[in-house]
């Protein structure tokens, strides 16, 4: 890959990896609004600004190294990052242990909108005769469906402090909720170890693919 292609690849990931990863935290405090939690809005982090959401390291140093190191390797893999975490006192929400499903349901929901119209975007670009905005639009769609179908399942996946995660503590009875909550503290080395081990791709893989699939399905891509 040269220099020019991957200048061009970083402008059009720059933009659907950006609100990827900040509306979907932002999707976590309108819902802990919702249900009664007022931390995020008073920290004025509800907001589609993704100014308010960006973390410099996990926002766009970390998917911008994986992007480039993945393309010039031949491979996918998976791109992972992070903003700026919605604060949210489970504690504030009118029912903790049912209503904390629901805020943690919201950012990999928000993923699954963003992928349904990036795929819509990618379904008028190729209705429309190729000229010079159509290339970059259609690439720009690309990468804005696969890297909202990876965020959406990556943050699904069943460990603390992952959205799934909470989801399953949401879910499980009380005495085993705690103890599976205990793993908090350590889920984000067990994520890195997972992920850098290659299983957490072999893991994801199949679910990303299947909502590619379908997606592809929906809107009859090419």
């Amino acid at each position: 890959m040269n220099i020019t292609a991957l200048i061009q690849l970083i402008a059009l990931a720059a933009i659907p990896v950006t609100f990827a990863i900040t509306l979907h935290e932002a999707a976590h405090g309108y819902a802990a609004r919702h249900f009664g939690d007022y931390t995020a809005d008073r920290a004025g982090r509800i907001s589609l600004n993704p100014l308010r959401h960006i973390d410099p390291i996990g926002t766009v140093l970390v998917p911008l190294l994986i992007l480039v190191t993945s393309k010039l390797a031949g491979g996918g893999g998976i791109l992972f990052g992070w903003a700026k975490p919605v604060p949210v006192n489970f504690g504030q929400l009118r029912n903790p242990k049912r209503d904390m499903l629901w805020v943690a349901a919201a950012g990999p929901g928000a993923n699954l909108f963003m992928a349904i119209c990036w795929a819509l975007v990618l379904k008028i670009g190729q209705t429309l005769p190729a000229n010079y905005f159509s290339e970059p639009l259609l690439g720009m769609a690309e990468v804005g469906i696969t890297i909202n179908a990876v965020l959406m399942m990556l943050n699904l996946f069943p460990l603390p402090p992952l959205d799934g995660g909470r989801i399953a503590v949401s879910l499980l009875p009380g005495k085993l909720a705690w103890r599976f909550a205990m793993l908090e503290p350590y889920g984000f080395i067990i994520l890195l170890v997972l992920l850098f081990t290659g299983v957490l791709g072999a893991i994801l893989s199949p679910f990303i693919g299947a909502v590619l699939h379908l997606l592809s399905l929906l809107f009859n891509l090419r």
